[in-house]
Order: structure tokens, then C-alpha cells, then sequence
């Protein structure tokens, strides 16, 4: 709720797909293009990660398609559905979440149940081997 609610994220670190808020907050394929070294570079460095929630089809989209250009391939069938978790073949493991947009929570498509659901999911899963790191990625920095 606020920086003094006493929350702290552990063994957790956020990034996005695309850096900037786009026009229409739709982001184009040139400024997906720009901004995916970046969340490649970020993955390379967190050697550690297990678990990658994605925040949105587009976050799902790109992601699966940064592990694969990595030599990482799923292990399952890749769709995009809210709670869906993709394995691949390193033992990571994404997991798509409805992104959290206005549209999604006003309209009830997303609710803080089902939000909060895709989080104990990933925890889950990332203490399965005592690897406890997870990284959440998402179209873009909103206010």
C-alpha cells in the first residue's frame, strides 16, 4: 500500500519488456526491438533466476521468445492463459499473469485473488531447490 507498509521483496527483481510508455500504451515492434537487450542483458546477469512471471501477453510473448533465442526451449506447449506455467528445458519456468492494467482490474478480468495466486505460484516453484530468485517482467512502467 505505501513505502511503510513493511513489505520488502526478497529474491525477487522486476524488469520490463519495453522501458518507456508508448502512445496508446501500445507498445511498437521497433521499441520492443530497442528495449529487449536490456531484459537480456538483465537475464544474463541473474544467473540465478527460476521463475519468470509475466505480466500481460505481449511481457509472455517476448519472454518465451528471449529464452528460446537463448538456446532454452519449453519443455510444454506455450499459449498464454492467466496461470499458465510454461517449463523449459533449464528448469526455469514462466508463469503468465493478466496484466495488471485499469481495463483488467476494473472489469474484474484480474482481481488481487487471482494476482496474488500467480505470486504463491511462483513462490512455489522457486523454492522447489533452494535457487530462491524470481523475476517479474511486464510491458512497460505505467502510472
Amino acid at each position: 500500500m505505501s513505502i511503510d507498509d513493511g513489505l520488502e521483496p526478497r529474491d525477487a527483481y522486476v524488469s520490463a519488456v519495453v522501458r518507456c510508455a508508448p502512445p496508446a500504451n501500445k507498445p511498437t515492434i521497433t521499441e520492443r526491438d530497442r528495449c529487449l537487450p536490456y531484459l537480456e542483458a538483465e537475464l544474463r546477469l541473474l544467473e540465478r533466476v527460476l521463475v519468470i512471471v509475466t505480466l500481460g501477453g505481449f511481457a509472455f510473448a517476448n519472454v518465451v521468445r528471449l529464452l528460446r533465442n537463448s538456446g532454452d526451449e519449453p519443455t510444454g506447449t506455450v499459449r498464454f492463459g492467466h496461470g499458465v506455467q510454461i517449463p523449459f528445458g533449464s528448469g526455469r519456468r514462466v508463469l503468465a499473469c493478466y496484466h495488471p492494467s485499469q481495463q483488467n482490474t476494473f472489469t474484474g478480468r484480474l482481481t488481487e485473488t487471482m494476482l496474488d495466486g500467480v505470486f504463491n505460484a511462483a513462490r512455489s516453484a522457486a523454492c522447489r531447490d533452494g535457487r530462491r530468485t524470481a523475476i517479474s517482467a511486464h510491458k512497460t512502467h505505467t502510472s
